[in-house]
């Protein structure tokens, strides 16, 4: 819930820094003239006919995408738990084994042990989902089960 909760954070902030320079840029842009015809008030828009406005709201916007495609690409990659950056990348597979143990792949985890983000070095079929693997509490878990005798020995 924390990870979705940051998410919206900070994609809210991205948004009011946003709108407050679109609202300085119509507080500091010369209003447009107003036109009264037959007792009727008229006020032309501004976007779409005054260039410098339409420029520089392409620029904003374009801005505002770059920012949020920013957000985005950090959030993939920031732990699901304690919300750190992921560390530790490492390569699994290869193309030439590719049939024996499957496509290769980028493995990050979290540098407190909460999990595991596994994702396809190449995405061939489109975007695929990165899996994220959570691990137990207890991290000497998975050390002391290799350890342990088996049933059958």
């Amino acid at each position: 819930m924390r990870y979705w909760a940051y998410l919206a954070a900070k994609v809210l902030l991205i948004c009011a820094v946003f709108g407050g320079v679109i609202a300085l840029l119509n507080s500091w842009w010369a209003p447009e003239r107003q036109i009264i015809a037959r007792g009727y008030v008229y006020i032309s828009p501004r976007f779409g006919y005054s260039l410098g406005y339409t420029f520089a709201t392409l620029i904003l916007f374009l801005l505002f995408d770059a920012a949020l495609y920013f957000v985005w690409a950090d959030q993939r990659f920031r732990c699901r738990v304690c919300l750190r950056r992921l560390r530790m990348p490492v390569e699994t597979g290869s193309w030439g084994q590719m049939l024996q143990f499957g496509r290769p792949r980028i493995e990050y985890i979290c540098p407190y042990g909460h999990g595991t983000l596994k994702q396809d070095e190449v995405q061939i079929s489109g975007r695929e989902n990165a899996e994220w693997t959570p691990h137990s509490d207890d991290i000497w878990e998975e050390l002391v089960a290799s350890s342990k005798p088996g049933e059958d020995q």
